[in-house]
């Protein structure tokens, strides 16, 4: 009976969970002041609760990713990510110091301890997570063919049915070639030795599609669309990750946390904006229940 009773007055407690849980939702700032009482003492979380600020090393120069705007401020998609783990940490996108670096000195500034954490377009791979950890990816990046508005060939279909007509331009490296061919296995590649000398080929009309990441095409589609086109083909899905200090777990376990709440969660405010802003489109929507995350 005793047992019966206990789960008669189990079925009574989802409407406090709810009333629980809103009440967890409502006050960041409080949560903030706990996590700053529970983070190890000695640990990087609790320096940077204790300092005040977040220190992040970032790039300058690669839109759509970390860019100035026209007033210089600092913008992309890489710094959206710091603002939401600064939102997280202090209630304020705004508490973050940017170590601006060129992508040779992200790992070295990680295991010297010049920054918190990088947020600069990094690709994750095995040999990299020999020497720093990784947090959960923010983006899938991939390889995509970008088209003129103004050309007869538009659409993937178009460029794949051109055949051995087809040219493409693809940043100069050894595998540019197998790059364009692993999706036009007739066309024609041509290397060139910078992004805008790739792109600027496809504006002088000397080939029909050039061969970028994916968030070039969103990012250059979304700004231009009666200049460009997404063909509609993307391929060889890769990873961009926040790196930090392999010690620093406690650290790394939050950022994990806070890029899953707002990715897959309900404090997506920064991050839907930003992907909006940055590739043109809305992310899909958060669906209660199975977590497909």
């Amino acid at each position: 009976m005793q047992f019966d009773q206990q789960r008669r007055n189990a079925f009574k407690l989802p409407a406090l969970g709810l009333a629980a849980g809103a009440m967890a939702s409502v006050s960041v700032a409080s949560s903030v002041s706990g996590a700053k009482a529970q983070a190890e003492p000695g640990g990087l979380l609790r320096t940077i609760l204790d300092r005040g600020h977040l220190t992040v090393g970032t790039g300058s120069t690669n839109a759509p990713w970390h860019f100035e705007d026209t007033s210089g401020k600092l913008v992309g998609m890489d710094i959206a990510m710091a603002r939401i783990l600064s939102q997280a940490l202090f209630d304020d996108p705004e508490k973050v110091e940017y170590v601006r670096e060129d992508p040779a000195s992200r790992i070295p500034n990680i295991l010297a301890g010049k920054v918190d954490v990088v947020i600069q377009f990094m690709l994750t791979t095995g040999a990299r997570a020999q020497q720093i950890a990784f947090s959960r990816p923010y983006y899938v990046e991939g390889v995509a063919l970008l088209t003129s508005a103004s050309s007869d060939v538009k659409t993937f279909e178009q460029l794949k049915s051109g055949g051995s007509g087809i040219s493409v331009s693809v940043l100069q490296n050894a595998d540019a070639d197998d790059l364009v061919h692993q999706a036009l296995p007739e066309a024609t590649s041509v290397q060139l030795d910078t992004q805008a000398n790739v792109i600027q080929a496809l504006d002088a009309g000397r080939v029909s599609a050039a061969c970028v990441d994916l968030s070039t095409v969103r990012w250059l589609v979304a700004r231009n669309p009666d200049r460009y086109l997404d063909s509609g083909h993307s391929y060889q899905t890769q990873l961009y990750g926040a790196g930090v200090r392999q010690e620093e777990t406690e650290w790394l376990q939050f950022i994990n946390t806070v890029f899953t709440v707002a990715i897959h969660g309900h404090n997506n405010a920064i991050y839907d904006a930003a992907f909006k802003e940055y590739f043109g489109q809305t992310p899909p929507a958060r669906v209660p229940g199975f977590p497909t995350i």
